[in-house]
């Protein structure tokens, strides 16, 4: 019969407790080895007067990114994008595609390969909604995908996905926009950026 063994330290304990109801309770575990760790929510930042936000020291384990977007402005047209790294942002040979529809207009396609696209341009007067996921699929190898709203002179939905490899593990994420010096402002809204990941 396998044995159950607990380690820990002095900085902390283990409890391991069975629901409290009346019967038998079992729990099968995989055979596989693995980090097992819970939902880590970043520090939400405020964006006013930023170029970009970044969120550092992801930790090694991490395979999937979530980044939030509540009421982000920004102050000039150019699309907002992520961009991820390892040791340093990676800001090219990202293959990433945004399509959508406002206002009852279809939006053509649109690439970008400086970062993660999110949607296809940007309006100085929008108040931007997105969530964003990025996910490791093997080895240093992340696929994205994405769904943005802006509100309200773009009213509509825009979809993004691609892929990237890093050079190493994924340690970092930034947001900013593809001329990189449009700015995060207060018109209409100041917004703030945040991501879990796990």
């Amino acid at each position: 019969m396998a044995s159950l063994v607990l380690s820990g330290d002095t900085s902390g304990s283990i409890t391991v407790a069975a629901p409290a109801v009346a019967g038998s309770n079992t729990q099968t575990l995989v055979a596989a080895t693995d980090t097992l760790a819970p939902i880590i929510r970043g520090t939400a930042v405020t964006c006013a007067g930023q170029t970009s936000i970044d969120f550092t020291s992801i930790p090694s384990w991490v395979k999937r990114i979530t980044v939030m977007f509540n009421g982000v402005s920004t102050s000039g047209t150019s699309a907002i994008i992520v961009q991820i790294g390892a040791g340093s942002f990676t800001t090219t040979g990202y293959v990433s595609g945004t399509s959508g529809a406002y206002s009852g207009n279809v939006i053509s396609g649109q690439t970008f390969t400086a970062g993660f696209g999110i949607q296809n341009s940007n309006l100085a007067a929008n108040t931007n909604y997105a969530t964003v996921t990025i996910a490791n699929i093997s080895g240093n190898t992340w696929y994205y995908t994405s769904v943005f709203s802006g509100h309200p002179s773009q009213n509509g939905i825009f979809n993004g996905g691609g892929s990237i490899t890093l050079g190493g593990t994924l340690d970092r994420v930034r947001i900013t926009t593809v001329n990189g010096t449009d700015t995060f402002d207060t018109t209409p809204s100041a917004g703030t950026i945040n991501i879990l990941y796990e």
